[in-house]
């Protein structure tokens, strides 16, 4: 399997709210998937659940690659995302993002950091 991209997921996971949830996470993320962000590790369970609900309070955005970088297991990306959320508010962040593969190419682990950007 060639190995994914976050870009990718965030695009099948948040910004496609047709697409069926469960697969588009299970295309993406393995079953042991573990998520850090801001000091906070989520198991896969957590970050199903946190997904879910961010999701419903997304009606849309984009995400721009500024750099990626694979090498073997190991993925290092940083992005742009702008979204509108359902309330009329938007956000714009950049974020940069440290993982590893699972053997099938799916993120086993990544842990993200960012700020926000002023519009």
């Amino acid at each position: 399997m060639i190995p994914v991209r976050i870009s990718d997921a965030l695009r099948a996971v948040v910004f496609e709210p047709t697409r069926d949830l469960a697969e588009a996470l299970d295309e993406f993320y393995a079953p042991d998937y573990t998520h850090r962000s801001d000091g906070e590790t989520l198991d896969r369970a957590a970050f199903v659940e946190m997904v879910t609900r961010v999701r419903g309070q997304i009606l849309g955005g984009t995400v721009r690659v500024l750099d990626e970088l694979r090498d073997g297991r190991h993925y290092a990306e940083r992005h742009i995302y702008e979204i509108t959320l359902a309330d009329g508010s938007t956000a714009r962040r950049e974020i940069a993002i440290f993982g590893s593969y699972a053997e099938d190419g799916r993120f086993r682990h990544l842990s993200e950091t960012g700020f926000d950007l002023s519009a």
